[in-house]
């Protein structure tokens, strides 16, 4: 849990291309970790990884890491994915947002845990404001 929680910090001290070639993969083992502490722990500080890899990569390496958190059985993984929504937006955009995680967002939003239900109402308005009256 505390390594995960300095992957962002040590992302912003490292070239792109080192984040992509060694801090990824050590990301990738532990978004898929047999703890769900460990899990909970990535997925909190995951979302800042975008910013530093930049859209392309974060679309091809990040965006199906995120899916697989959202899918987490877990509910404390689900809604720390879910509660960094905003900041994978003004890396990707809406659009692509909307594209890659809507589905995932709108079953969350019938989730047997009420927090997560509840995290996914608290940024329907976000989404909606960007995907306009179509949404």
């Amino acid at each position: 849990g505390a390594g995960a929680k300095r992957v962002t910090a040590m992302a912003k001290l490292l070239p792109r291309e080192a984040v992509v070639e060694s801090l990824l993969p050590a990301v990738d083992a532990l978004a898929t970790d047999p703890s769900q502490h460990v899990r909970a722990a990535i997925a909190s500080v995951i979302m800042g990884l975008a910013p530093v890899c930049e859209k392309d990569v974060t679309m091809e390496r990040l965006v199906p890491l995120y899916l697989s958190l959202l899918n987490d059985p877990i509910p404390e993984v689900r809604l720390n994915i879910i509660s960094h929504l905003e900041s994978l937006n003004k890396v990707i955009g809406v659009e692509a947002l909307a594209e890659q995680l809507l589905p995932a967002i709108i079953e969350l939003s019938n989730d047997k845990q009420w927090r997560v239900r509840l995290a996914i109402l608290e940024h329907i308005p976000l989404l909606a404001e960007h995907l306009g009256v179509a949404f």
